[in-house]
């Protein structure tokens, strides 16, 4: 059952100390208007089960290492967010707009992102384990050195995304948009890519063994060093 802000506030209020980065006047404003802007401050606010639907939380808000797992974030505004560290393990944020947030460190564990938007977003050290991101915006996201392995990444956008370094191996990519994207050194192997448009992208040191390269767009990709479903190495790209 999803908490109140009402009891949120009051647990808040009530254990708040010098030490607590939080300002309680923006807690209780998100508690009544669901909007705190801008520069909201919830950082390490405590948001475990909250109902904050289409909350308004745009303008450069401060919730590094905010609790907000399990919390409903369905089409929240986020954009600019900094939510760096924060707890959002089983937090639903399909069709939130989190453009340019940084979510660097984040524990991203079974969250729903599907449709979300997650444009220009920092996701480096994130930890996005059975997170759902289908049909996401990741355009020009930085998810270097990401771990994605068996993710659902089906029909996202990774268009000039930064997935360098980045564990891929079992991830679901079939429709997924990565033209312009640099997956150097990338680990794909087992990865279904069918349909995927890889134009552009960099592969460089890739690994793509046994991935499913059905349909496939590789035009203009760069594939040096590369190893391919079939394990042949490419060196056309160097």
């Amino acid at each position: 059952m999803k908490l109140t802000l009402t009891a949120l506030t009051v647990a808040a209020t009530m254990f708040a100390s010098s030490a607590s980065a939080f300002d309680p006047d923006d807690l209780q404003k998100l508690k009544d208007t669901n909007a705190c802007r801008p520069e909201c401050n919830l950082t390490e606010a405590d948001l475990r089960g909250a109902d904050l639907r289409e909350a308004d939380l745009s303008g450069r808000a401060d919730l590094r290492g905010a609790d907000l797992r399990e919390a409903d974030l369905s089409g929240a505004e986020l954009f600019y967010a900094d939510l760096s560290g924060a707890k959002l393990i089983g937090a639903i944020l399909s069709r939130a707009i989190l453009s340019s947030a940084n979510l660097s460190g984040a524990d991203l564990r079974r969250v729903d992102l599907s449709l979300a938007d997650l444009s220009g977003t920092i996701l480096i050290g994130a930890d996005l384990t059975g997170a759902n991101l289908t049909g996401a915006n990741l355009s020009s996201a930085d998810l270097s050195g990401a771990d994605l392995s068996g993710m659902i990444l089906r029909g996202a956008n990774l268009s000039s995304a930064d997935l360098s370094g980045a564990d891929l191996s079992g991830t679901i990519l079939r429709g997924a948009n990565l033209s312009g994207a640099n997956l150097s050194r990338a680990d794909l192997r087992e990865a279904d890519l069918s349909g995927a448009s890889v134009t552009e992208a960099d592969l460089g040191g890739a690994n793509l063994t046994e991935a499913n390269l059905t349909r496939t767009y590789l035009n203009g990709a760069t594939l040096c060093n590369t190893t391919m479903s079939d394990r042949s190495v490419i060196y056309s790209g160097c």
